[in-house]
């Protein structure tokens, strides 16, 4: 499967990336479930490679991909995927679309390959093309082997794949993904991470991956939508703040006669303090540690902590949700190495 044209999850070549429109466009879209509203007036332009929802249960994630899919009518505004709209232009929008459920949908009985033929002649394609397709996809996924199994007997794990199986098989331009490593054991995980990369590295498919998992969004998506309660409450382009590489300390200190934060201002560096000894320091380029500690021997501070770190998704997640703990979080792993001092 070297050429792109004849990947899985490809549905052929595709545009230069300045030529790409928008994957979606969202324009005041409300969608209402008699009087309770579940997306309220959600405006957004998104254009990244891979795109990641997150939010609690109830912020209208789901809700978002079943508006996309046309599974809901809006009650207000509009939505485009990839420049139809939704409601206008339904059969377009769908077949540009792959959807792997968070539930299961399996029919008893049938075997995966079965199944995936079934999903792909479902998407438009010819009986013969779609069998091809559906041994493609199944061997792609690692269930090559087990592909004429009856699902009933799969393991959790292989349903999953072959969730993303079916949705990959006629070559869709936009791949929703909801939840797809919920569940999943460290090692299903790892897997099941590899191919939604690899599926978005072949440059034919974008992706919308829904997630309460803030370390699998972060590490595989370009963008982030954060939605409260039908509303976007952060959006954030990880790719920009990658490139940014915005450094912070955070230091506690004792002692002094109150200019030390001064000095670190006049260091070039943004100060923020959260109370007369604690100060966060966002750094200049080419701006070292070891500038903190001779200012702080030249003004008799004592420097009680000092912490180096990146802000993070998870950051951006609480500051959201305005300081609500975040589902799958790191607990601060990978957040920088915190002095002790």
């Amino acid at each position: 499967m070297t050429d792109p044209s004849h990947h899985p999850a490809s549905g052929g070549p595709s545009p230069p990336t300045e030529a790409r429109p928008p994957v979606v466009e969202l324009e005041g879209l409300e969608v209402r479930f008699g009087r309770l509203k579940a997306l309220r007036g959600v405006s957004a332009r998104l254009t990244g490679r891979a795109i990641g929802l997150l939010g609690p249960n109830g912020a209208g994630k789901t809700t978002l991909l079943h508006t996309l899919l046309g599974f809901y009518r809006p009650s207000a505004g509009a939505a485009r995927v990839l420049g139809h709209d939704v409601t206008r232009s339904s059969h377009a929008v769908r077949a540009l679309l792959g959807y792997m459920p968070e539930r299961e949908a399996f029919v008893a009985g049938m075997s995966g390959v079965r199944f995936v033929r079934l999903m792909a002649e479902l998407s438009g394609l010819p009986a013969e093309q779609a069998l091809e397709r559906a041994h493609e996809a199944l061997h792609y996924v690692g269930l090559g082997e087990a592909r004429y199994r009856p699902m009933e007997s799969y393991s959790f794990g292989m349903k999953q794949l072959a969730k993303l199986a079916q949705a990959i098989v006629h070559g869709p331009r936009l791949l929703l993904l909801d939840e797809p490593t919920a569940g999943l054991d460290p090692p299903a995980r790892e897997r099941m991470l590899r191919l939604i990369k690899e599926i978005r590295d072949t440059g034919e498919v974008r992706l919308i991956l829904s997630s309460h998992l803030l370390r699998d969004v972060e590490e595989c998506c370009d963008e982030v939508l954060v939605l409260k309660t039908g509303e976007i409450a952060a959006f954030t382009d990880l790719a920009e703040e990658r490139r940014t590489n915005r450094r912070f300390l955070e230091l506690e200190t004792q002692g002094g006669n109150g200019s030390f934060p001064e000095a670190v201002r006049a260091l070039g560096c943004e100060l923020a303090m959260t109370t007369p000894t604690r100060i966060k320091a966002v750094l200049p380029e080419g701006l070292g540690i070891d500038a903190f500690y001779r200012l702080a021997d030249e003004h008799g501070v004592q420097l009680r902590r000092l912490a180096f770190r990146q802000d993070s998704l998870e950051d951006i997640f609480l500051e959201a949700m305005g300081g609500v703990p975040a589902p799958g979080a790191s607990n601060g792993e990978g957040r920088g190495t915190d002095g002790g001092l």
